[in-house]
């Protein structure tokens, strides 16, 4: 095993210009989906190298609660360096448990007060409108006998034009159908595991709004009226709740922009010798060199502890 254990925790490195470049040639579908499935594996893969190292590197510490047998040198020697890596890696793990954590309840506070918020409306109502000043419209997602719902305040509602009302409501109703909210939560727990992911969230999150925009422009057939709804909604908008998909959310212009011009292609991989196709290859390559040296680390540090386990 030896250092390649350590090969997870910079191998994020290797996806931050993905981030920057996915938007240039894919769909935002596609790379909403590529950002945050790369995020999700290299974040899983850093922190299954600090478990193995913060595991076998304090074995030898006195008081822990793991088996003798766990501090020979056979198994000390699977992990590099000295004793004090894997406190220090004790001790990043431990701040990741707490940041995952943090999130988790972060997300669940604001869905439950948008839960309350709505607990006094028609459950019919479709979109929700709640009397509010401030201007702003959610796609919020439901549970398992609760349906997605949108909701809009009154002061958004009376800020749009009837047609770019409509298309706010079906880029809202496309977060719902593409379970957005998963991806931006996925993400989420992703950077907080590891902050050099943080980009490749942020970017996830973009194209996400944009996959939303491109289904809108669909739904109302017509790019350019999603494109003045978009404009107009950030001018009086207001930010949207964490871990929730709003319509003027993400960096507005180069989403009108974006809309503007024609539709990316919906599939197919970058040509090599562009610099979005040598970003998706370093990342590529990255993020399968993380995945094959966490799991080589797994079953060598599996082996040696079942040899050195007394049946």
């Amino acid at each position: 095993m030896g250092w390649m254990v350590l090969l997870p925790l910079v191998a994020p490195l290797s996806a931050l210009p993905l981030g920057r470049l996915a938007e240039q040639w894919s769909h935002p579908r596609g790379a909403a989906r590529l950002l945050t499935g790369a995020s999700v594996v290299l974040a899983g893969c850093s922190t299954l190298s600090l478990v193995l190292l913060a595991v076998v590197g304090t074995a030898q510490l006195p008081g822990n609660p793991l088996p003798d047998s766990w501090s020979d040198p056979e198994v000390r020697e699977a992990v590099p360096g000295p004793d004090a890596l894997g406190v220090v890696a004790l001790a990043v793990l431990g701040w990741t448990l707490l940041a995952v954590g943090d999130a988790l309840v972060r997300r669940a506070l604001v869905r439950g007060r948008l839960r309350r918020a709505l607990a006094a409306l028609p459950a019919d109502a479709d979109p929700a409108l709640l009397p509010d000043e401030r201007p702003y419209a959610y796609a919020v997602p439901g549970g398992l006998r609760r349906p997605g719902r949108i909701v809009v305040s009154t002061a958004m509602r009376a800020g749009l034009g009837a047609d770019e009302y409509r298309a706010l409501l079906a880029h809202e109703r496309a977060h719902l159908a593409g379970h957005h909210h998963r991806y931006l939560l996925a993400g989420e727990l992703a950077a907080r595991a590891h902050p050099l992911l943080a980009p490749l969230r942020d970017a996830a999150a973009y194209a996400m709004e944009r996959w939303a925009d491109e289904d809108a422009a669909r739904a109302v057939g017509d790019r350019g009226l999603t494109a003045r709804a978009v404009g107009h909604a950030a001018l009086v908008g207001h930010r949207p709740a964490p871990g929730l998909a709003g319509f003027a959310a993400g960096p507005v212009p180069r989403r009108v922009a974006a809309l503007l011009r024609p539709l990316p292609p919906t599939a197919g991989w970058p040509p090599p010798t562009t610099r979005a196709g040598a970003a998706a290859l370093v990342a590529a390559a990255g993020t399968a060199a993380s995945a094959l040296s966490a799991l080589n680390a797994a079953v060598t540090l599996f082996l040696v502890l079942k040899a050195a386990t007394p049946l």
